[in-house]
């Protein structure tokens, strides 16, 4: 009589990586939220504006359901359609090309409008301090959790039909007269010991993978400050510019940190707080004036007699956001040439209170922004970067109309020695 419990095995251990597969990548593709934080979060929030619009209700200010996908996809050929809302959306938003996502799929871009129209602002506390976009910057380890849970309960399922299977194999044979012998214990099983050998391999494999990756990466690291410094409070409520206080980003390298010096060119006559309260990211409440005078002990500065001791001390700031040794970054080829916002690699600055690294900052992260990002070109008219004259293969394809933009992909930014030394 033939032996089919090896081929009801095959069938079921196929049958069971065909389920994960099919109903993993259903839930990927409906999970929006994910899709909203990996593609759009950057630089749009639901509710507020960023570098670009708020998202709330986009759907209803654009009827037409294939011109927002082919807007999503590739802005720039709708601009040249001469659609007139997303041409005067261009316009009110400086002329800046939205980034291009062409790898989108319609459920995927249906996800993510689905997220956005659903979306609800979270009900909290007082202001907690954190100022993170309400779009959430936590959570987002819960569809691996719920992956893995999913994946062990159909294993689970599957082991017991194996061995339901072997155990109704049996029964049939003895009735049939044909003799069998009693079955293997699961743990002396050589296929089964295989099949988890192998899956605690790839588990294993995986975490390891992904710990190797994120070495060195701190996304969401948000240490305490020595002085509770609100950008929420300075770069959004007063609306102080970020090039103020960091100069330097616009025609240097490195950002840097302002000296206490410049912290003073306000607070020698701002001497108490008397904005709306402020919470730490535990909920306690900021007293904003102690925190101006701690700023007075590091510049040594006596506030009641108005002049300075000369016991003054430098502030030591914790460091938030930071590259390996070997990556090179210059911050005014970016703000100044690539006319970059701060709030692309830093996130929403201006609703924090305690800032945070709100992007990877990773090697991928950066790579899929410069496929996407487009160079302020020189045109015929000697607008943009004159720069880019040298490029005349590329002014020769945009008058030919075999091209429409130019990303910095295009110039040299995927080439290694761009970023590494």
């Amino acid at each position: 009589m033939i032996d089919h419990r090896p081929i009801v095995k095959r069938t079921l251990l196929s049958a069971l990586l065909i389920v994960v597969l099919s109903f993993g990548n259903k839930m990927a593709a409906q999970d929006g939220k994910t899709l909203f934080q990996d593609n759009c979060a950057q630089c749009h929030s639901v509710v507020k504006d960023m570098t670009g619009p708020a998202l709330k209700g986009v759907e209803d200010r654009v009827k037409d359901k294939k011109l927002l996908h082919e807007w999503i996809r590739n802005n720039s050929k709708v601009l040249k359609s001469g659609d007139p809302y997303f041409n005067n959306l261009f316009k009110q938003w400086n002329n800046t090309a939205m980034s291009v996502f062409p790898s989108l799929t319609d459920p995927e871009i249906e996800a993510i409008l689905k997220y956005v129209r659903e979306y609800k602002v979270p009900v909290a506390g007082p202001d907690s301090g954190g100022g993170k976009v309400p779009d959430g910057k936590m959570g987002d380890s819960d569809n691996a959790i719920l992956y893995g849970v999913l994946t062990l309960i159909l294993a689970v399922i599957a082991f017991v039909m194996l061995q339901v299977n072997a155990n109704l194999r049996k029964l049939a044979d003895d009735k049939d007269g044909i003799p069998s012998g009693e079955p293997i214990p699961f743990y002396r099983n050589k296929t089964y010991i295989t099949l988890l050998t192998l899956l605690l391999f790839v588990v294993g494999g995986f975490y390891v993978v992904k710990g190797a990756i994120g070495l060195g990466r701190q996304k969401s690291y948000q240490p305490e400050q020595p002085i509770f410094y609100s950008h929420k409070v300075h770069a959004g409520t007063n609306q102080i510019n970020c090039l103020y206080c960091h100069g330097s980003a616009m025609e240097g390298k490195s950002a840097t940190i302002p000296s206490v010096n410049v912290c003073m060119n306000c607070h020698l006559t701002i001497n108490e707080y008397t904005g709306a309260p402020i919470h730490r990211e535990d909920g306690t409440e900021v007293n904003g004036t102690a925190e101006i005078q701690k700023i007075y002990a590091a510049a040594g500065y006596d506030p009641v007699k108005k002049q300075y001791t000369g016991k003054g001390k430098g502030v030591e700031w914790t460091r938030i956001h930071n590259l390996p040794d070997h990556v090179y970054f210059n911050h005014s080829q970016h703000v100044k040439a690539g006319k970059v916002q701060c709030q692309t690699c830093h996130g929403e600055i201006t609703a924090m209170h305690e800032v945070y690294q709100a992007s990877e900052l990773s090697m991928s992260w950066c790579v899929n922004c410069h496929r996407t990002t487009k160079v302020d070109f020189n045109n015929d008219k000697g607008d943009g970067n004159k720069f880019y004259s040298i490029y005349e293969k590329y002014h020769n394809e945009i008058k030919a109309g075999t091209r429409d933009s130019v990303t910095v992909a295009d110039i040299g930014g995927l080439e290694c020695q761009k970023c590494h030394y």
